[in-house]
C-alpha cells in the first residue's frame, strides 16, 4: 500500500514533466518548422541565424517549465523546494545564456562577411564575444542566487594586477591581435610575406596566434605580438591586382620594333584566355640593357591575385618561345667572344 500511495504522488508530477517534453517537441517541429519555412523565403540573414540557435533547446525548455511545475506538486520540504527551483532557473539563465552567445557570434560572422574590411571575420571576435555574454550570465545567475556581485566584482579588480602579470605575454598577444584587427592591415584571407621570408595566405587571427597557410598545404603559427612587430608585405593591399613581369633577352641582330609588336600580341593573347589575366589590361615591353650576349628587356602583365601569375607566366612563356621560332626571333645562349692578342705571345 506504501508503494501505492508513493505511486500516486508521483503520477501527476511525472505525468505534467513528460506532457511538457510532448508539448516542447510538438512546438519545435510545428511552430519553429513554419517560422523555418517563412524565413527561408526573407532575404535577411539574421532570422536564420535566431532559428538555427533556438533548435533543440525548446523542447529543453518545455522540459525545464514541467519539471518547474512539477516540483510544485511533490510532497517535499519547502526548503528542498526552494533548492530544486533555484537549480532549474539557473538552467534556464545558462541555457539562455549559450543561446544568446550563438546569436551574437552568428550575427558577427553575418556582419563581418558582408563588411571585411571594417570588421573581418576572425575566431579573435567570436572568442570575445562568447567570453562577454558568458560573463553577463554568470553574474546574472550569481545575482538571482542571491550572491553579491559587488565584492566579486571589487576582487577581480585587485586580483586583476596580479593575473596581468602572470598572464602578461599571453595579454600581449591579445592586444596584438586586436590591433592586427582593428587597423586592417592584415585580415583573414590575405596573401603575405614576412621580412624573415615566411609567406602565405593568412588563415585566422586568434586571440594568441596567427595562422598563416603556405602554397604547399603548411601551416605557418605566428604569435600576434611577433606578426604586429614584423615588417609584412600585405600583396593585396593596396588591391589584389598585382603587375606581372617577366625578363626577357634576345640577339643583337633582332629588329626591336618587332620584337615589341610579337611579344606584346603574345602578351595579349594569355591576358585574354588565360585565367586570372585581366583583359582589358594593355601588356607592354621596355628595353633597359645591352647584356653580354642580348638586348634584355621587361615585360609588364597584369593579373587578378597573387598566385595567379604562375599560371600566366608559365603560358606566356610557352607561347612566346613558339612564336619567336615561328617568327625567327633568337633568344640567344650566354655566350663570351674572347680575343687573343698573337703579338704578345712568346
Amino acid at each position: 500500500m506504501i508503494v501505492v500511495e508513493k505511486l500516486k504522488f508521483l503520477a501527476l508530477p511525472v505525468s505534467i514533466f513528460i506532457v511538457s517534453i510532448i508539448a516542447g517537441i510538438i512546438f519545435e517541429k510545428v511552430i519553429l518548422g513554419r517560422l523555418q519555412k517563412i524565413v527561408e523565403r526573407t532575404k535577411w540573414e539574421g532570422d536564420d541565424i535566431i532559428i538555427a540557435s533556438l533548435r533543440k533547446w525548446i523542447t529543453f525548455w518545455f522540459a525545464l517549465a514541467g519539471l518547474y511545475i512539477a516540483c510544485t506538486t511533490l510532497p517535499i520540504t519547502p526548503n528542498l523546494l526552494f533548492l530544486l527551483q533555484k537549480v532549474v532557473m539557473v538552467l534556464y539563465i545558462l541555457s539562455v545564456t549559450i543561446v544568446i552567445a550563438n546569436i551574437s557570434v552568428g550575427f558577427i560572422n553575418m556582419y563581418s562577411k558582408k563588411a571585411q574590411d571594417v570588421l573581418p571575420s576572425t575566431s579573435l571576435f567570436v572568442y570575445l564575444t562568447r567570453i562577454i555574454v558568458f560573463i553577463i550570465g554568470i553574474l546574472i545567475i550569481l545575482h538571482s542566487l542571491g550572491i553579491s556581485i559587488t565584492p566579486i566584482l571589487t576582487a577581480l579588480g585587485v586580483g586583476g594586477l596580479a593575473v596581468a602579470l602572470a598572464l602578461q605575454d599571453t595579454l600581449s598577444n591579445l592586444f596584438a591581435g586586436l590591433h592586427i584587427i582593428l587597423t586592417r592591415q592584415i585580415k583573414p584571407g590575405d596573401y603575405i610575406k614576412l621580412e624573415t621570408g615566411e609567406e602565405g595566405y593568412v588563415v585566422d587571427i586568434t586571440w594568441r596566434n596567427t595562422t598563416i597557410r603556405e602554397l604547399p598545404n603548411n601551416y605557418i603559427i605566428i604569435p600576434n605580438l611577433k606578426l604586429a612587430q614584423a615588417i609584412v608585405k600585405n600583396h593585396y593591399l593596396p588591391d589584389r591586382e598585382i603587375s606581372v613581369t617577366v625578363q626577357l633577352g634576345v640577339s643583337y641582330d633582332s629588329d626591336l620594333e618587332k620584337v615589341e609588336r610579337v611579344t606584346i600580341e603574345v602578351a595579349k593573347e594569355v591576358m585574354m584566355e588565360v585565367p586570372g589575366g585581366i583583359p582589358e589590361f594593355q601588356p607592354f615591353i621596355r628595353y633597359h640593357t645591352f647584356g653580354d650576349f642580348s638586348i634584355n628587356f621587361t615585360v609588364i602583365m597584369r593579373c587578378r591575385e597573387f598566385t595567379d601569375q604562375y599560371l600566366i607566366k608559365h603560358e606566356f612563356i610557352k607561347r612566346l618561345h613558339k612564336r619567336y621560332k615561328d617568327e625567327g626571333i633568337i633568344i640567344p645562349f650566354p655566350i663570351r667572344t674572347v680575343y687573343i692578342n698573337k703579338e704578345n705571345e712568346s
